[in-house]
């Protein structure tokens, strides 16, 4: 497929893992965001892993896509292996002086002139380039260094391959921003290697940088990271402690922290989808003056249509709407439909959404169904258009062990479909409410506490089971939704904040 290519844009979006080669989530707002800005003409710059963790484009690009560039950050190959560089000592001392900096865990603006100072010295043949970094003696003695004075037990050589492996996806950055095309304002998607690409794209050119957080991106590297099986704990039996995390996941989370906070301080204004967040971000070093929160909307007109079709009845069916992936916890779904099921024999799961993200995590849900004897109660049903689906849905299930704002209960609320969902996020404020004023619509569904399947599975008998509970539910769930959370007010926030960093543009 060819992609589409322009010479600049309006609007640049920076793009980790997600839209338009990963559905559902943050890509559907995405692909909501720039369909409801047709006067504006979009860039979109992706970066993701490894070629094979993606298949074909998800979505049908906008007509207002003018640009589309694909990056991948861990391709294999790359740099030939050469002799020994000396190495430019003075930058490489800044860089120790950067990194001193970070570990006291003070942001000033002494940091921030050495961060754009470091910035423009990672280019091909500056002092800081990538085979300085791989391959000079300045490079070998300061990674040497900050090993005698701050590791605590893994051998130098597990040490040094981990430097260089969490490192090298920075000058793949910088050769993106040095190419990409101009755009008038960047917006990124999330902190990490897109937030930081955008923090390098603000340096480099001053165009304003905007951020739209939807989780908080170190929060869900740090449950990764917690569940990676490519980083190894170097301790031996008697050495491991079980309340602690391995020495390498450690020092992973505090990179993907330090590249959200050079994010945070590029960013000219940070957008979170509800106030724990932004609460969160500004913990993290965002700074609060630019922060704001925009709760996700969807479009009712469309839902209202979706809810029109369905029956008199209360189906059955108790659907999870999501990635087959551990951060969803389908496996406590799955027990909770066994609790469901003793409850309800008629009662039937569904789980809509691809299982190609992690085959073996799908795999391992497929085997419980078998073990749980559920096989003739639940179904995966692969990705699936949401008009077609919620009408024929009784209750929506979230068992995730972390969401933001998610679309899916919002949809389903103005789908009239009520949800029970686990306490993450923002789940308890789309259905029990935020304030007073809220919480006088009612409440549209249930909360319970994560990994709690019998918690969850006694929640949606009781919803499926009662008539009257479940019609209150559906109708809060509905008023909630026009009163707080339509598409009209999300577009007519996101399209002050362009106006504003447009117009901050074309300032003189």
């Amino acid at each position: 497929m060819t992609l589409p290519r322009a010479d600049n844009a309006d609007i640049c979006l920076l793009l980790e893992g997600t839209f338009p080669y990963v559905s559902g989530g943050v890509s559907s707002w995405v692909n909501q965001i720039i369909r409801g800005f047709p006067e504006y003409r979009f860039a979109c710059c992706f970066v993701g892993s490894r070629p094979q963790d993606y298949g074909e484009m998800k979505y049908t690009l906008p007509d207002n896509v003018v640009h589309l560039e694909v990056h991948y950050l861990h391709q294999p190959g790359g740099q030939a292996e050469q002799g020994a560089l000396p190495g430019d000592r003075a930058a490489f001392d800044k860089v120790d002086r950067f990194h001193r900096m970070v570990s006291s865990g003070r942001v000033s603006d002494g940091r921030n002139r050495l961060f754009a100072e470091l910035v423009d010295q990672l280019g091909d043949g500056q002092a800081l380039c990538e085979e300085a970094f791989l391959h000079s003696r300045a490079s070998w003695d300061l990674i040497a260094d900050h090993y005698r004075r701050n590791s605590r037990d893994p051998s130098f050589v597990d040490y040094f391959w981990t430097v260089r492996t969490m490192h090298a996806p920075i000058w793949v950055l910088k050769r993106i921003a040095d190419n990409l095309i101009p755009a008038r304002v960047y917006h990124t998607i999330s902190t990490g290697y897109a937030g930081f690409l955008g923090a390098m794209l603000k340096h480099q050119t001053g165009r304003p940088l905007l951020l739209s957080e939807h989780g908080i991106y170190t929060k869900e590297r740090r449950i990764d990271l917690f569940q990676s099986e490519w980083i190894t704990d170097n301790r031996s039996m008697l050495e491991k402690n079980n309340t602690e995390m391995a020495y390498f996941r450690e020092k992973w989370i505090r990179f993907f922290q330090e590249l959200g906070r050079e994010c945070y301080q590029a960013s000219d204004r940070i957008v979170a989808l509800y106030e724990q967040n932004r609460l969160r971000q500004v913990e993290d070093g965002a700074p609060p003056a630019r922060t704001e929160n925009i709760p996700n909307g969807i479009n009712l007109a469309a839902m209202r249509e979706v809810r029109a079709r369905r029956g008199d009845d209360i189906p059955p069916v108790a659907c999870l709407i999501g990635r087959v992936v551990p951060i969803k916890d389908v496996k406590t779904f799955l027990r909770a439909m066994r609790t469901l099921a003793n409850l309800m024999p008629e009662a039937q799961g569904w789980i809509a959404g691809p299982e190609d993200e992690d085959p073996e995590y799908a795999a391992e849900c497929r085997a419980l169904i078998h073990s749980l004897q559920l096989d003739d109660h639940v179904r995966f049903l692969g990705f699936q258009k949401i008009a077609d689906l919620l009408p024929k849905v009784g209750v929506i299930v979230l068992s995730s062990i972390s969401e933001a704002l998610p679309l899916v209960l919002l949809e389903g609320f103005a789908a009239g479909v009520p949800a029970v969902s686990t306490d993450v996020g923002s789940c308890r404020q789309l259905i029990e409410g935020l304030d007073d004023d809220d919480r006088a619509l009612g409440r549209a569904g249930e909360v319970v506490g994560i990994a709690n399947p019998e918690a969850l599975g006694r929640a949606v008998a009781d919803l499926l089971r009662d008539p009257e509970r479940w019609h209150a539910a559906q109708q809060a769930g509905i008023r909630r939704v026009e009163a707080y959370y339509t598409q009209e007010r999300m577009f007519a926030s996101y399209r002050n904040l362009y106006e504003s960093l447009l117009n901050q543009e074309e300032t003189p």
